[in-house]
């Protein structure tokens, strides 16, 4: 297999694939470089910390930990995917240290300013697919914005079960350091559902499935949700509520270098009064066209995804609800997948935005009650899972 330098000799070669019902093509997914290492990362006791409802200190958590590896990689394309308690990715062995140290501050920083203690650590590829596993990825571009990645193989649950276990940890780094989270950003406010119910949905194959079988199962959910209205996406046509000051001031002065944490919050509270006033009217600054931008936010969700799971945030009616719990209920019961799905009436996003001038700002959906987490729990809790 041959080994690539940096992350664009290899995750920057791999076609973009559009439409989201292609996921299961196994041609879509290429094997990492055997020197690659993947990271993981999640919320120790996040059940514990959504039962207090701090769903919006355990989504910042999850997502600083990509915004920390973009900033140290530089700005360089690397796969990744957000899990709502946590993240994980690949980078390359050039980005390795620095992913390295990203990944150490940003645990102390969840645990400083975040008061959540967070697990992490750096599993090599080859150490997986000694394991009879496989990392491979894929593209999906949900617009013509942005790609993003895509993995199958079972690599990464195994990587996050070692994790659990103790294993391929990463030494802290000392009190106090602060990872360079610029970009990272909460200002919309949740999103009501708008069809009935917003639905946080994780399907994996059961233990022994059929590969087949399990395909099948997912392409037969992908193509109920395609046909829903706008196929599902929490995120209203014309962008999420944007108030002000916005609910996530202080995770967003945290998240911020140098100076008081007073000073921080006057920072972000005149910064967020600007870019309010700059939405809320419409007005152009420079190259900067807000309605533009409003449409990459809703264009540029990550409401679906595939790590091995399938996972999606639906604003759905009543109606598919049922659909789906029948579809993946029959499909536990044959012994083909194992589910969990959590109900709850909004959806929340968190930003990451490098650059408002470039359109390749990502933002993170999750349930607002919940979602991923509580999915996870529900999906723990099923007989399948248990055999």
């Amino acid at each position: 297999m041959t080994a690539f330098n940096s992350s664009d000799e290899f995750y920057g070669t791999i076609p973009v694939f559009r439409g989201f019902t292609r996921l299961m093509d196994p041609d879509l997914y290429s094997p990492l470089p055997d020197d690659w290492t993947i990271g993981v990362a999640d919320i120790v006791e996040s059940t514990k910390a959504i039962a207090q409802a701090r769903y919006k200190s355990v989504n910042m958590a999850g997502a600083a930990v990509i915004a920390a590896v973009t900033n140290a990689l530089e700005g360089r394309e690397f796969p990744f995917v957000f899990g709502g308690d946590g993240a994980s990715f690949a980078v390359a062995p050039s980005d390795l240290e620095r992913a390295r140290e990203a990944l150490a501050a940003t645990a102390v920083w969840v645990e400083e300013d975040l008061d959540l203690q967070m697990r992490v650590a750096l599993v090599p590829v080859a150490a997986i697919r000694a394991q009879g596993l496989d990392v491979r990825v894929a593209r999906f571009g949900p617009s013509l914005n942005l790609s993003y990645a895509m993995f199958s193989g079972g690599g990464l649950g195994w990587a996050e079960a070692a994790m659990k276990r103790g294993e391929f940890a990463i030494p802290a780094a000392p009190p106090g350091t602060q990872p360079d989270l610029s970009g990272l950003s909460c200002r919309f406010e949740e999103m009501p559902a708008m069809r009935g119910l917003i639905l946080s949905v994780m399907v994996l194959p059961a233990p022994g499935a059929d590969p087949a079988a399990y395909r099948r199962l997912i392409e037969d959910i992908v193509t109920l949700v395609e046909r829903s209205p706008d196929q599902g996406r929490p995120v209203p046509p014309g962008g999420p509520p944007l108030r002000w000051p916005p609910a996530g001031v202080e995770f967003e002065a945290r998240a911020q270098r140098g100076g008081s944490l007073f000073k921080r919050r006057l920072s972000v509270l005149a910064n967020t009064l600007f870019a309010y006033c700059v939405m809320r009217f419409g007005i152009k600054v420079g190259d900067f066209v807000p309605k533009i931008y409003v449409q990459q936010v809703v264009e540029n969700s990550d409401f679906r995804k595939y790590d091995d799971c399938l996972r999606m945030v639906l604003d759905c009616t009543p109606d598919l609800d049922q659909s789906l719990s029948g579809r993946l209920t029959a499909a536990a019961s044959a012994g083909v997948a194992r589910y969990g799905l959590h109900r709850q009436d909004a959806a929340m996003m968190t930003c990451f935005t490098p650059s408002v001038m470039r359109s390749d700002h990502v933002h993170f959906i999750d349930g607002a009650r919940g979602g991923y987490a509580s999915a996870a729990t529900a999906l723990k809790a099923t007989p399948a899972v248990q055999a």
